[in-house]
Formats: C-alpha cells, structure tokens, sequence
C-alpha cells in the first residue's frame, strides 16, 4: 500500500541576519585570539552561507540599546545566558514555529480538515518542556483530542527521517490515518564564543526554522504533487568512526555542538556503503543511481559536507543545487532541513522523478529515503 507525503510547508523566524554581520561579532569576541579570529573569517567567508534566520532579535540591535538576553549591543559581547534561560526562550519561540508551519501544512492538503489528522509528530533537539510541542499543536489547530501524539527528541540532523518513518508506519498499519509531522528548530539560542574550531564552525552554520508534512495512504486530491515514500533505511559507520566528531550534549551555558573537521572527510568515505542498504531495495537502482536518480535531497550540514558527497557519488551541479540554494538561503536548520529541500522538490520535481534523500547527525548515523514525485493520482 503506498503511503505519500501530500504537503510540506516551512516556517521561519521573521529576523534574519547575513552572514558577515553574524561574522562580525562572533571575530570580535575578547576569548577569540589571532589564530581564531582569522579561522572565524575563513569558516564563514566559505560557508556557502548568505543568511541566516534567528528568534534572538538583538545582533542588530542600536548600540544604545539595553542588553539582552544573549547580547549587550553597547559592549559588542556574547552574553553567557543559563540554559534553563535558553530553554525559557525556546519554549515562547519554538511553539509559535511548530504551530505555525503545522497550520500551514494542513491548510495546504485539499480535502483535509483539523479533524482527519490522527497523529502528530513532533521532532526537536534544541529544546524540552512538557507538555510539548505536540500538544500546543492539537491544542491551537483544534485537533481532536484522542489524537495520537509522540515527540522525537535529541536525535540532531538526521531525526526528521525517523519521524517519517513512524508517519510510513501508522498509515501501512492504518490506513485511515494522517500523520502530521513537525520539525522546529532553534539552534541560534546555543551560540556561544570560544576559540576552539568545532564551536566557531558551528556558530557559522545553524540557524533557526520550522518544517511540516502532512502523510497519508488516502488517495492524493486531483492534480495534487506529492511523494511517494519507497523505502528508508538507517545505517552507521564503522564502530569507533565519527562517533566522537559530531556529537550534542547539553552544558551549563546551552547546548554543546561537536561538529569537527573530519566530518565532511568520514561522510565521503562512508557515504556508498551507507546508500547501499537503501539501494539493495531496487537493485536496478543500485547498479546505476545517477541515471535512475533525478533527484537528491542532501542535508545541507555544512559546504564541505555537500562538497564531499558530490565528489563521492559523482553528482552533478544541477543534483546538488537544491540542497545548496537552502543552505545558501537559511542555513543548517537542523532536523528541519531536509524538509525545506523536499518542499521544493515537491513543487519543482517532475512527475515520476525519483528522489533520494539523506541527513546526517550523531553517531555519525546516516539516514536515507528513497522517494518518487508523483501528480494527478486521482
């Protein structure tokens, strides 16, 4: 029984800031030595970056402005909020995103209405509280309230896959179901100045935003894109590899990113034997991706990430504008990411186009789709 994606829809903070102001600040930073200070010059200047939006409103703030909570516009400095500062504020402003682009996901599926929905997903890493995001959701949407909800917490980059995969799983088991599934993500409320190279490049790519998807086994309405989801797979690399160099804990001033160096190196190494489980499920496709492939939907973790994965699959420019016009764009929004590359595939893929896509995150875990644009099923 097929199951599709009939609708995704994205939500941003309404501040967005380029990329050399954000630059700017972080260079400026009394921690940052001369060695530091030209490494932050070099990450951000070859990002692939040009904004970055962000719920922390201050960076541009008049310099006769009172601090704030994360900056004090008159000193130019970082400010060292406590976490549980940091989590207050993601609770305000993660709602409002995951409520916003739910709304506008469901109020883009023709035919569907508040009360069709029967489970909600929910996905974040950069922040808790109970009870969460799902329920400000069935709560502000007016959803029924016997709907089933569940919240995939902390799993960084990579979690919106296992949410579409549970979504894949309620509907092939129901399937009267729809699934509502939401990603938000503030990774801006975590930045912090230090001199060391995995937090000044961490500080050059997250951003803050929001993604939706409606999915369902119902037939899709008349002249409606959607995709259709194939096959997911889960793979990590070898025992002892990347496991140390991207990782996500939580500190006493936020959340620690590690994101180092040798990332974009392990993920060019692995990133064949990781597809290959993804592939064996069409070994047509196996044999020659690039020709049965139109499509790929990469996350964006970084410029070198997406310049890695390029060489190693020998994918054209054109394969990989999508993902590098999000990043170009927005930014690494985290889970929520890979979505805003599938709206676009979504509304610009032709009909019958294959896509395949893949994130990356803790571990270092490689999830994977493989995905097919169809339109006019009814």
């Amino acid at each position: 029984m097929p199951v599709y994606l009939h609708a995704v829809q994205t939500a941003v903070p309404t501040t967005a800031y380029s990329q050399d102001v954000i630059r700017d600040i972080i260079r400026s930073q009394p921690e940052l030595d001369r060695l530091a200070q030209r490494l932050t010059t070099s990450v951000f200047n070859a990002s692939g970056i040009d904004q970055r939006h962000s719920v922390v409103t201050e960076f541009q703030a008049d310099p006769d402005a009172s601090p704030g909570l994360f900056f004090d516009p008159s000193t130019g400095r970082l400010l060292t909020p406590s976490t549980g500062a940091r989590n207050e504020y993601y609770i305000v402003h993660a709602t409002e995103l995951f409520v916003r682009a739910a709304g506008a996901a469901l109020a883009a599926c023709p035919g569907l209405t508040a009360d069709d929905i029967t489970h909600v997903v929910t996905v974040s890493c950069t922040g808790f509280y109970a009870p969460g995001p799902e329920y400000a959701i069935v709560r502000a949407l007016g959803l029924r309230p016997n709907v089933s909800r569940f919240h995939v917490g902390f799993m960084g980059c990579y979690a919106a896959f296992p949410a579409l995969k549970m979504a894949k799983a309620f509907c092939e088991a129901d399937p009267s179901a729809v699934v509502l599934v939401v990603c938000a993500e503030l990774c801006t409320i975590h930045m912090h100045s230090a001199r060391d190279a995995d937090t000044l490049i961490a500080n050059s790519v997250f951003a803050d935003g929001a993604a939706a998807a409606v999915v369902s086994a119902r037939t899709p309405a008349v002249s409606a894109p959607v995709l259709r989801l194939d096959h997911f797979e889960t793979t990590l690399t070898p025992a002892g590899v990347g496991e140390a160099d991207m990782a996500w804990t939580i500190g006493d001033q936020g959340y620690d990113m590690v994101l180092s160096t040798y990332v974009p190196a392990i993920i060019e190494a692995h990133i064949g034997d990781a597809l290959a489980p993804l592939f064996a499920h069409e070994p047509a496709l196996g044999d020659d991706p690039l020709n049965g492939i139109a499509q790929w939907a990469i996350h964006p973790g970084g410029r070198s990430i997406l310049d890695k994965v390029q060489a190693s699959l020998g994918l054209s420019d054109e394969q990989l504008h999508p993902s590098r016009e999000i990043l170009r764009q927005y930014g690494n929004m985290s889970s929520a990411t890979v979505l805003f590359i599938l709206a676009d595939l979504l509304r610009d893929a032709g009909s019958g186009d294959r896509v395949c896509a893949m994130a990356f995150g803790p571990g270092l875990t490689v999830e994977s789709g493989l995905m097919t644009k169809l339109t006019g099923l009814a």
